[in-house]
């Protein structure tokens, strides 16, 4: 057995070598010596061969006194499987259900537990693994925060475990000492496995191999008893007359059996080879598991009766007959293993949260008594003993394994989503379809329900509010993980079939680009665009740095980086840019025409208003060649932020030609649905030249709104001959919190004639947003109501 799950060096190729000596199965050659080395030579290197068989034997190599297979994860996974419900908890089973529908129970529990096992094995062939077993894979795939939300309750569950095996090993000493104290047996031995795990993982581990000799001898002192009574009739559908448990609550009972493979993993950073040793030993524990937990059924079904066997915890002692004392042996030694395996198990994932800095560094104090995590073993040794102060555990046993069984299902699920997403990165050497670890994933979660409900929701409450706090401490790891890849792979499918999709006016969005230049002085303008967009669009917040991009390229990550920074200090949830261009005109049509990807590129670009008269005529020159891409454009002048009102005014002007007035009317909506404007008042303004005109625009607006289900009073203003656009504006909205006005398009040399008119119209003015409508539902975003008033 150690031979083939050490999975270390193989033995050494007699090649190049004279006088090959065998010992045991090998060829240990021994280079030809001359007279000036003579025999010594010869014994010197054999003697360096047969240490290192014999550290690879017992699985590990002798310079680094690291673990293999058969010891670091075999024994102590096989140990933990193997216990205390395969001897007092079997044969009630078979008596309950029946002997099939028994082995069906042990075929679907050993099923989950081995496609978790191929799971790991996938996940741990991909990546270096380090200490923590399976709190390491899950935080290196889903991040820190679900790595600790599932770490913190998988160490409880471990060093609870230590108490709960030692319990039931007090529990069955009685069985031979009837007046002897359940609680300081249980006492007595948390403190031997802590002294014990205290020497090391390597003495632990190595001790408990004479415990895997009993169990043996305890299996063949069954075998010798069943096949001598085997000639009582087997119930093979039915269990005890009158009706014994429910299959799934004795599945329930028998599940936590076949969870032990975590004994093993969580061992990794003691592993010489991780990445071959959990594979091997963990998967050979399940198989061996396997056949044992389908072979103890068949004996005890064949050796006795059904109410017997449900009736008699202890019907193995019955069976195996004067060689009953043969069955303690491995008894009492497979539950202290178990309880060794716990205590070697969470110091380790507590170490590796401590290095990752999710429990305090203090924890992390060394001993020079204790080999291995020093304080994380005292911490483990005294949660134990708390526990067998405060009696029985049978209250918390359920959740416990509620934990046990969420880390197996998250680790199933990081194959799964692993597998799934694609990830270049992701080349395990150990192959798993990804629709076998997700069937896994679910399995364990159903388990848990069936187990139950009520222990499954603790645990996941609990989880959850650990996760929810880790995620408010903001904490950061150097290392990626599977979500960005997983994300990838959803993003680039939804992408795909939204490209497919026909556009249409009513899926319309507002993906805004916005130049804002500098953010810090231009936080208003900022503020505005993510209100426009706010869980609706895409906003992507764009800084150009005009110059040589050979001389700029090094500043171009420290701008993206403060650019971030100054999004995060305004709470806005937008995508940073920085781009090198030679001029600003040609600069921000380049970038808006790359903006975006498959459908969900800008349709608006937004700018703020500038003192500079260039920089003007620049932004009205950039419209227009936006305009003939189909991107509409916003100029924002800010020049207040929204005041702390319950109740502001929003004013929208209405022309007609231009076909501005649905883009107008639908960014005003879209504003007021924020939280900041929540309850505002939109007013649509429209100017009539007569009084015909002036009813005839009443009616539209009116159906306009009314149809477009837009709450907004309606307000046409039949201006005087004498009074000027601009003064009616002044005089209707002066008092408003915003105002919306629509941009005409200008011909060439147009520019800073137009821009005066426009610093004119907003003298006075709060905040305005000029509005250019130019995308390819011009005119129709607001349903088919047509925009035939006349313009002012």
């Amino acid at each position: 057995m150690a031979g083939s799950l050490s999975g270390e060096n193989p033995t050494p190729a007699t090649a190049g070598f004279a006088n090959p000596v065998r010992c045991g199965s090998g060829l240990y050659p021994v280079r030809s010596v001359d007279h000036q080395q003579g025999v010594l030579g010869a014994a010197v290197t054999i003697t360096s061969r047969l240490k290192d068989a014999a550290a690879t034997a017992f699985g590990r190599q002798n310079h680094k006194k690291k673990l293999g297979s058969f010891i670091g994860v075999f024994t102590p996974s096989i140990l933990t499987i193997l216990g205390v419900i395969m001897y007092l908890r079997t044969g009630w089973m078979v008596g309950s259900v029946g002997l099939l529908p028994a082995l069906g129970i042990v075929f679907i529990a050993n099923m989950v537990t081995l496609i978790s096992a191929l799971s790991v094995s996938a996940v741990v062939t991909n990546m270096r693994v380090g200490k923590g077993g399976a709190y390491y894979i899950i935080s290196r795939s889903l991040g820190i925060e679900v790595g600790a939300a599932v770490g913190i309750p998988l160490f409880l569950a471990m060093a609870f475990s230590v108490a709960l095996y030692a319990f039931g090993l007090a529990e069955s000493i009685t069985i031979v000492w009837p007046e002897a104290p359940e609680r300081l047996l249980a006492a007595v031995a948390v403190l031997l496995v802590g002294l014990l795990a205290a020497r090391g993982a390597g003495v632990a581990l190595r001790l408990q191999l004479p415990i895997m000799v009993g169990i043996f001898v305890s299996l063949v002192a069954l075998a010798i008893g069943a096949l001598g009574d085997a000639a009582i009739p087997v119930s093979l559908t039915e269990g005890v007359e009158g009706g014994g448990a429910e299959f799934w609550a004795v599945f329930a009972v028998f599940f936590p059996a076949v969870t032990g493979i975590m004994a093993g993993i969580s061992l990794s950073g003691d592993l010489e080879k991780p990445d071959r040793s959990i594979p091997r030993g963990t998967l050979v524990a399940v198989l061996v598991g396997f056949f044992i937990y389908l072979l103890v059924p068949i004996l005890l079904a064949v050796s006795a009766t059904p109410e017997e066997l449900v009736s008699n915890n202890l019907i193995w002692f019955e069976v195996a007959g004067p060689l009953s004392l043969l069955v303690f042996w491995g008894l009492w030694g497979g539950i202290f293993a178990s309880a060794v395996g716990s205590a070697l198990a969470a110091p380790r994932t507590l170490e590796a949260m401590i290095d990752d800095r999710i429990m305090p560094s203090v924890l992390n104090a060394q001993t020079r008594f204790i080999k291995g995590p020093g304080v994380p073993l005292l911490l483990t040794t005294a949660l134990a003993m708390l526990a067998v102060a405060l009696g029985d555990l049978d209250a918390i046993a359920p959740v416990l394994t509620m934990f046990f069984l969420t880390t197996y299902g998250t680790v199933n699920l990081v194959a799964g989503i692993e597998a799934l997403g694609g990830d270049p990165s992701y080349r395990p050497t150990f192959k798993v379809p990804w629709w076998v670890s997700i069937i896994g994933a679910v399995a364990c979660f159903y388990v848990m329900f069936l187990i139950s409900a009520v222990a499954l929701m603790i645990a996941l409450v609990f989880e959850l509010g650990l996760y929810v706090f880790m995620r408010r401490r903001a904490m950061s790891a150097p290392w990626g993980d599977l979500r960005r890849g997983a994300l990838m792979s959803l993003v680039r499918s939804t992408v795909i079939q939204l490209s497919r999709l026909p556009s249409d006016p009513r899926n319309w969005r507002p993906n805004i680009l916005l130049f804002a230049g500098d953010v810090d002085k231009r936080a208003g303008l900022v503020r505005y665009a993510n209100w426009l967009v706010q869980d609706r669009g895409i906003l992507t917040v764009a800084k150009l740095i005009e110059g040589d991009i050979g001389a700029l390229a090094k500043t171009k990550d420290r701008v993206k980086a403060e650019l971030v920074t100054e999004l995060e200090q305004l709470g806005v949830v937008g995508f940073p840019e920085v781009d090198i261009v030679d001029d600003f005109v040609a600069g921000v049509v380049s970038v808006a025409q790359a903006n975006g990807i498959a459908g969900i590129d800008s349709n608006m670009v937004m700018f703020g208003w500038s003192d500079k008269p260039d920089r003007q005529e620049n932004v009205l020159r950039v419209i227009e060649k936006l305009a003939l891409l189909g991107k509409s454009a916003v100029i924002g002048a800010v020049k207040q932020p929204r005041p702390n009102m319950e109740r502001g005014t929003i004013h929208v002007w209405w022309g007609g030609l231009e076909q501005n007035g649905d883009l107008l009317v639908l960014l005003a909506h879209l504003l007021s649905q924020n939280p900041e404007w929540r309850g505002s008042e939109i007013v649509i303004n429209s100017i009539a030249t007569s009084e015909m005109v002036r009813e005839r625009n009443t009616r539209l607006l009116s159906e306009l709104t009314a149809g477009a289900r837009i709450d907004a009073t309606t307000n046409v203003i039949r201006r005087p001959d004498d009074v000027s656009v601009r003064d009616t504006i002044w005089e209707n909205s002066r008092d408003a919190d915003v105002v919306l006005l629509g941009l005409r398009g200008n011909e060439p040399g147009e520019e800073a004639s137009y821009a005066r008119r426009m610093e004119a119209l907003m003298e006075g003015l709060p905040t305005v947003l000029f509005v250019r409508n130019a995308g390819a539902f011009r005119g129709q975003l607001l349903g088919d109501y047509a925009e035939d008033q006349a313009a002012p």
